[in-house]
C-alpha cells in the first residue's frame, strides 16, 4: 500500500513523532514516567484494551451505517476491519484523517466492490458525522468547568479552538455544499491537465478524461447527498459515533484510573476532543502532538504529578494508537493484494 517515496515520507514522519514523544518523556522525567507506569493495576490496563476495542466496534458501525445508506451493504465485522484499516491509514499518514482518506477510500471501494468515489463520500460522511459528538462532549466538559474552576492558560486555549472548530466547520461545510458545482469545475480544471501529464509519465496507465472526472467528482457529491438527506441513517450513525467518543474518553479516564487516581468526567470529555484536533499536525497519526495536548489539558483540570499524567496518557494512547494500527494494517495489507 504505502512504497518507495511514501514509505520514506512515513519513515521520516514516525521518526519525527518518536523524536516528539522521547523529548516529551524526558523532559516529564524518564524515572518518574516508568515508576507511575509499574503502579498500573493490570487488569484495569486489560479493561482499557477491551474499551478500544468498543471504540473501534463502535465506529466501525457508524461506517457500516453509512455503508448501508449508500446501497454498499458490508457485514458487521467486515465493516469493523475495515474502520480499523482507515484507522491504520490515518495513523501511518501526515495530518492524521486528512492524509488518510484518499487510502481509506480505496480500502473502503475493495472491501465493498463499489467505486473510489462511494468510498471516499463514506469515509468523508464518517468523519464529518463523528465531529458533531466530539464537539457536544468537549462543550458539556467545558460547561462544567466554568462552573467549577477557573480556567488556565491552556483552558482558554482549549476552549478557543472547541469553539472555533464548532463555528468554522460547519460553515465551511454548508459554503462548500452550496457551491459544489463551482467547486467540481475547479477541480476538474486543476486535477485533468495535471493526470494528464501524469499518464504519460506512468507506463501503461491512461489519465482518465475530463468527463470521466467530472462524473466521478458528481458521483462522490450524490453519494454524500444521500446519506445527508437519511434520517435514519443519520440518527444511529450518530448514536454509534456518540459511543465511540465516550470509548474513548473511558480509556483515558480508566488510564488514570490504573494509576490510583479517580478524576471528574469533564476531564475526558474535554481533553479526548481537544487532543483528537491535534491530529492534523503533520506527524503521523498527530503522534506526538495528541500526546501533548492530550497531558496539558489532563494537567490543567486535576493538578495530578505531572509523570503521572504522562504515564496515563502513554497507557491510552498505547491502547487507541497501536491497536487499530496493528488490526488495521493487517486488514489494509490484505485488501491492497485484492
Amino acid at each position: 500500500m504505502i512504497r518507495g517515496d511514501d514509505l520514506r515520507a512515513t519513515l521520516i514522519g514516525f521518526a519525527g513523532a518518536l523524536c516528539v514523544l522521547a523529548v516529551l518523556v524526558w523532559g516529564v522525567g524518564i524515572s518518574d514516567t516508568i515508576d507511575a507506569l509499574s503502579g498500573a493495576s493490570l487488569p484495569v490496563l486489560l479493561g482499557i484494551v477491551v474499551i478500544a476495542i468498543c471504540w473501534l466496534s463502535a465506529w466501525g458501525m457508524s461506517l457500516h451505517t453509512v455503508l448501508s445508506v449508500l446501497g454498499a451493504p458490508i457485514t458487521v465485522p467486515a465493516a469493523v476491519l475495515v474502520f480499523a484499516g482507515a484507522t491504520f491509514a490515518n495513523n501511518v499518514t501526515p495530518f492524521g484523517q486528512a492524509g488518510g482518506e484518499p487510502v481509506s477510500a480505496l480500502l473502503i471501494s475493495r472491501a465493498t466492490d463499489r467505486e473510489y468515489e462511494t468510498g471516499l463520500a463514506a469515509i468523508a460522511s464518517v468523519d464529518a458525522l463523528n465531529f458533531v459528538p466530539s464537539i457536544g462532549l468537549a462543550l458539556v466538559g467545558l460547561g462544567y468547568f466554568a462552573t467549577s474552576i477557573t480556567f488556565g492558560e491552556n483552558l482558554e486555549y482549549a476552549t478557543i479552538a472547541v469553539v472555533a472548530f464548532a463555528v468554522v466547520l460547519p460553515i465551511a461545510v454548508v459554503l462548500g455544499w452550496r457551491n459544489r458545482y463551482r467547486l467540481e469545475r475547479t477541480a476538474v480544471d486543476s486535477l485533468a491537465p495535471f493526470l494528464q501529464r501524469l499518464g504519460e509519465l506512468v507506463p501503461r496507465r491512461s489519465a482518465p478524461s475530463r468527463a470521466a472526472l467530472e462524473r466521478r467528482i458528481e458521483g462522490f457529491f450524490t453519494a454524500v447527498e444521500r446519506v445527508a438527506t437519511n434520517p435514519r441513517g443519520l440518527v444511529f450513525a450518530l448514536v454509534f459515533s456518540t459511543a465511540g467518543w465516550v470509548g474513548l474518553a473511558t480509556s483515558l479516564w480508566l488510564s488514570l484510573f490504573a494509576l490510583g487516581h479517580t478524576v471528574s468526567p469533564a476531564v475526558v470529555l474535554v481533553a479526548i476532543p481537544t487532543g483528537a484536533m491535534a491530529s492534523i499536525t503533520p506527524l503521523p497519526g498527530g503522534l506526538g502532538g495528541v500526546e501533548a495536548v492530550l497531558g496539558a489539558l489532563v494537567l490543567a483540570t486535576t493538578g495530578l504529578p505531572l509523570a503521572t499524567v504522562t504515564a496515563a496518557v502513554l497507557i491510552h494512547r498505547g491502547a487507541t494508537y497501536l491497536l487499530p494500527t496493528v488490526i488495521g494494517g493487517g486488514t489494509a495489507a490484505v485488501l491492497a493484494d485484492r
